[in-house]
């Protein structure tokens, strides 16, 4: 697996969302692991979301995001 630091920064602040791969337990269960990060306020979160998870949160963010007009 490659080592890649992926960071999504919001275009008003120095907020950023960060996601891994994080592997969990004995058997290395693998999960994505997104970060918010926020300077100014305690609004920091994590969230895990497993494979086909994952795979649902991208085809719904795609989906939202052709939605925009601009």
């Amino acid at each position: 697996m490659a080592k890649t630091n992926l960071e999504f920064l919001d275009f008003t602040d120095d907020s950023f969302i960060k996601v891994d791969v994080f592997f969990w337990g004995i058997d290395d269960t693998a999960f994505i692991k997104i970060q918010g990060f926020s300077d100014g306020n305690n609004s920091d979160f994590t969230v895990f979301l497993d494979k086909s998870t994952a795979i649902k949160f991208a085809k719904t963010l795609r989906t939202e995001i052709n939605k925009i007009v601009e």
